[in-house]
Parts: structure tokens; sequence; C-alpha cells
């Protein structure tokens, strides 16, 4: 297995990292308006198909599998013109416009989530797959690793990777001098600023952590946005209050959060009512029974095996 994808985005340094071979092409997402930046967007999208192709003729493979995004559809779209069968996978509950113009082409879709108009056939929805360091541990031993008192409630705060700066502020300025004991994970962006406004021993605050998994194992209940990252707090049947973010294309998140939130698992906040959730989580981590009973909800929502029905299909297709 091998992968591709873009010199300058995050796959350039996971891919290797991870120990897998990486092949590079430049393609970018289009632009909104007019001007120099759309105009080299779309240079590069058409040549991009070319330089794919070079790969695949290089790589031979029996199988592509596009993760999603404007990387991928130039990668699938070479794949099918040199016949080889290829699938696509969105991560959220609507599919974005690479995948809406890849959909007619590729063998297989694997949907996180039911997207309406999208069933049967190729459609398979699966969830999303979800990361080994996403795995939970014992909850003792998560919180011995962060440093988290042994018993009474935690709540964990955690936005996108590069740190949701509503939800930072919502937590510090809420929690920072009393209230149960937190592990909010920041991100990068905030971090300085936020680290000299709290004062709690119990008040664990971090920039990001590689064990994202215990982190979860950690806690009694997640606050967080409704990105991808609400598969792995439903596999760790974590309850959670989802504040999606506001500006996500076509409200994409807000859709992610509802369909936890018809399951029974989380709350959703949209951000003009962020006032609202600190009492919301005072009024949870009070009522233990409701939140066993949440945290079922969401486990039984997951679908922790999702990476092994999308690679089972991928065998198939390959041997087709």
């Amino acid at each position: 297995m091998t992968f591709a994808g873009s010199p300058d985005r995050v796959e350039a340094q996971l891919v290797p990292e991870a120990g897998f071979e990486l092949d590079t092409f430049r393609v970018s997402g289009f632009e909104r308006k007019l001007g120099f930046a759309l105009a080299r967007s779309l240079t590069r999208a058409g040549v991009a198909p070319f330089a794919c192709r070079a790969i695949l003729r290089r790589r031979k493979p029996d199988v592509v599998y596009g993760g999603g995004g404007y990387v991928a559809g130039p990668m699938v779209l070479a794949a099918v013109t040199m016949r080889i069968p290829a699938a696509v996978s969105e991560a959220d509950a609507h599919l974005g416009l690479a995948n809406r113009l890849a959909a007619p082409l590729a063998k297989r879709v694997f949907l996180a989530y039911p997207v309406e108009g999208r069933v049967g056939g190729k459609y398979h929805v699966v969830g999303r797959p979800i990361p080994e360091r996403a795995r939970g541990i014992a909850q003792s031993a998560a919180r011995e690793l962060f440093g988290l008192p042994e018993h009474g409630p935690v709540l964990l705060v955690a936005g996108a990777l590069a740190g949701a700066r509503a939800l930072n502020e919502l937590a510090v300025g809420a929690f920072a001098d009393s209230g149960p004991a937190i592990l909010h994970i920041s991100g990068e962006r905030d971090f300085a600023e936020l680290r000299p406004r709290v004062t709690r021993d119990d008040y664990r605050l971090i920039a990001q952590t590689d064990q994202i998994g215990a982190a979860y194992s950690a806690t009694d209940l997640v606050v967080a946005r409704a990105g991808s990252s609400v598969w792995e707090i439903a596999a760790a049947g974590r309850p959670a209050i989802l504040v999606p973010y506001p500006f996500a294309t076509a409200d994409h998140q807000a859709k992610n959060a509802q369909y936890f939130v018809q399951a029974g698992g989380a709350i959703m906040v949209r951000e003009q009512d962020l006032a609202t959730v600190p009492d919301l989580v005072r009024e949870l981590l009070a009522d233990s029974s409701r939140l066993t009973s949440m945290g079922e909800a969401m486990l039984a929502a997951a679908k922790p095996n999702a990476a092994e029905r999308i690679a089972e299909e991928l065998i198939a297709l390959a041997a087709v």
C-alpha cells in the first residue's frame, strides 16, 4: 500500500512518519472568488490528473481509494481513465464537492453517515475509521497519564486540530477558577494566551496530545466541535455536547451532530448559544444515570469496525 497527496499538506509529514511511501502532486482547493488564487487552482486541477496517471503507471495498483476532498479527485479521475477500480469515502453528513464529482466514477462510495439520495448500490454507510491512537484505555490509567483526579467527574474540552477559539474562551472563562476537573486540549494557536489564565491544579490545559483515546477515556463528558472526531468520541462511549463550527460548508457539522443527537448520545448547542453550555455541563455531570445512558447511546451509534469494512470492500474490488 502506498499513498499519494499534496507536498504542502499534513500527509507530507504524517505518511512518512507512519512508515509508508508517499507520491506527491500539486493540487489545491478552489477559491470562492475570482482572482489569481482561483486561476492557479484551476490550472493545478487541469494538470493534476496527468501527474496522477504517471504515479499510477509507476505504482500499478489494483485499486485506488480516495479519502475525500480535493486531493482525492484527480487521482480517482486518473484511475478511472486507466480502468483501475476506484472508491471514495465521505467523512461528513454532506457529500463535499470533490466527492459529488467523483461519486459517479467510483465503484464504491463509503459514507460515514446516511446521506439523502445516496442509498443502495455503490453506497455503503460504514461510519468513519478510528485511528489506533483514538482507542480507549482504562479510566484510572488515563487519569494518571494526564495528572487528573482519580475520583469525581472530569470534563474534556477539545476543538479542532488547530483549536476552536470559541470553545477555548468558553472553558477558561467558565471554569478557570472553579468547577469540575477539566482536561482542555486547546490547540497550539491559543495555548500561550490561555495558560496564564488557568489557576487550578485540576484544570489540565495542554496544547495537543497524540494519545487522544486516553483523553476520551479519562473523562465523563466531552465538549467539542462536530467534525470527524465525533466518531472517536462515540467509539469511546462518551456523552457529548457538540458545538458545530458555524461556517462549515453546507452546515455539515450540524448534520454530523444531529446524527448523534437522534441516537440519544449527544446534545447540540449552536455557537450563538454557547453561554448555556456551562450550566448544561454542571447539570449533566450531576446526573450520573443520564451520563451513563447517553454514553451507551453513543457507543451503540458508533461503528468501530469501519476500517475493516472498507478494507474488505477494497480487497474485493482489487480482485475483480
